[in-house]
């Protein structure tokens, strides 16, 4: 078993299609919490059975929304936990990989045959990998050729070659989606699935989780904020390929300590003031207060959004093409006010990820689902791929 039996794999499962599993668990570890969903096939269509989540924090001595840093045998306990408390009976289960934990990069090889690849990739991954190439598990996968796209390098090249009589002299390039995880990060994983006692098809990068449940197969470039509770992930998906990606080194738990700060609270009344009001402003008495905690927010926000900006810059002028959509994921995608504060930002269509769109769910948790859906998008894109294999 590869790391994700094989990104092309799992990029051919986007969706509900095929598959024999009956009910299996979908799980995302974050630095906070731990997030599972169980779903079962049923005529066709993935159905959801049951979901749960568990606050790190108290396995840690500390509060609610803080990140954490578990040893393997702590996590194990919570895991087991909120199986229990969710009713999960499955043992069938896809588990995400952390972006922190891995090591991602698009080069450009010559056309070559796979062979050749396999044999080139490895060393030529040295030169983008900052770590030693025995420490690290790799997989690969060479992204289909964009009609579009290799007309704008060609021109780009050609205007950067002096000698260059016309774009044709542009030798032909492949480009490759390399992903490198530290072993071990993967020997943990392994031993967790050991101590929860769980048939552990595949360890995925997180961020395929998010593509499958809440993207889909679209072709326009998206942008996708993960908002953690430490950091904050920012990718550009374009037809199933992150093309950029990009690690903030805060989140919703700096928001929460913004706002203890700010107005002198301890970590638990920040955090349940964050959670309840956000950016929103009420009017009479409290409106002084709201204001506080707003500007306090906003503090951290506006850093998080500038850096956002500069990778939309970034991936404009490499590639050319405006992103004309964001969907935030995560956590701290729920906060109130957060999507019209970032679509003025951005200046582009904003919205929270929808993560159970695919999937067939009782109609009286439907505005539950929708509040949750940021916090689950990961869990359920790791379940859909696991039924669908």
């Amino acid at each position: 078993m590869g790391i994700f039996d094989n990104i092309t794999k799992s990029l051919k499962t986007i969706g509900t299609k095929g598959g024999r599993a009956n009910s299996v668990i979908g799980i995302d570890i974050g630095s906070a919490s731990i997030k599972v969903v169980q779903l079962r096939r049923e005529k066709g269509r993935a159905v959801l059975e049951t979901y749960g989540e568990i606050a790190l924090g108290p396995y840690s001595g500390v509060e609610v929304g803080r990140a954490t840093n578990l040893s393997i045998k702590d996590i194990s306990k919570a895991l087991l936990d909120v199986m229990k408390a969710a009713n999960i009976t499955a043992k069938s289960a896809g588990i995400s990989i952390p972006f922190s934990a891995s090591l991602t990069s698009i080069i450009e090889m010559p056309k070559m045959s796979s062979k050749q690849l396999s044999h080139m990739i490895p060393l030529e991954a040295r030169k983008y990998i900052p770590a030693n190439i025995n420490d690290v598990t790799l997989d690969w996968f060479v992204i289909p050729d964009d009609p579009a796209q290799k007309e704008w390098s060609r021109s780009r090249a050609s205007q950067t070659e002096a000698d260059a009589t016309n774009a044709n002299s542009v030798p032909e390039k492949s480009e490759v989606l390399i992903v490198a995880i530290h072993n071990e990060e993967l020997i943990g994983y392994q031993t967790l699935a050991q101590n929860t006692n769980l048939s552990v098809g595949f360890y995925e990068l997180e961020i395929f989780g998010v593509i499958r449940s809440a993207i889909g197969e679209g072709i326009a470039p998206i942008m996708v904020v993960d908002f953690g509770a430490s950091t904050t992930k920012v990718y550009i998906v374009e037809k199933g390929i992150v093309r950029f990606s990009h690690l903030i080194n805060k989140g919703s738990q700096d928001l929460t300590l913004a706002v203890s700060r700010s107005l002198g609270w301890n970590f638990n009344k920040s955090e349940r003031r964050k959670r309840e009001q956000g950016l929103l402003v009420r009017t009479g008495s409290d409106a002084e207060e709201d204001t506080l905690v707003k500007d306090a927010l906003l503090s951290t926000l506006g850093r998080i959004f500038s850096d956002i900006n500069r990778v939309l810059l970034s991936y404009e002028r490499k590639y050319g093409k405006n992103v004309a959509k964001m969907i935030m994921t995560g956590g701290g995608a729920g906060l109130n006010g957060l999507s019209e504060y970032a679509m003025d930002m951005v200046k582009m269509e904003v919205v929270r990820s929808d993560s159970f769109q695919k999937v067939s769910t009782p109609a009286f948790l439907e505005d539950v689902l929708k509040e949750v859906g940021p916090e689950f998008t990961v869990a359920v894109g790791m379940a859909l791929r696991q039924i669908s294999e």
